[in-house]
């Protein structure tokens, strides 16, 4: 078992405009990306759950081959800069995934 921080080189968030979040999870070998495509532990319903939200604001869900890395588009819980909204850029919001195990 490993924890995704120990296989992934990058787990980032930002916003992708004012209405969206994206998660970007980055991998410097094809062995750790695959490792963890492969264990289905990061899927659509995991974000959810770890998200609290429903699997309509997941706006894009994709595994990119070629880069090694995985791209998660969802909806913001509060549109960027309004007021509630805690992280204006969105770039803190990539913590959740810190607590995904990999077989």
């Amino acid at each position: 078992m490993a924890l995704l921080t120990e296989l992934a080189h990058v787990i980032r968030s930002k916003n992708s405009g004012p209405f969206e979040l994206t998660l970007d999870i980055l991998f410097e070998s094809k062995e750790a990306y695959e490792r963890v495509k492969n264990s289905g532990e990061i899927s659509i319903h995991r974000i959810c759950s770890l998200y609290n939200i429903t699997e309509q604001q997941v706006h894009q869900f994709v595994f990119f081959d070629q880069a090694r890395g995985i791209k998660i588009t969802i909806a913001r819980e509060t549109p960027s800069g309004t007021v509630g909204d805690r992280d204006v850029y969105g770039a803190q919001q990539h913590a959740p995934l810190f607590l995904i195990e990999i077989q």
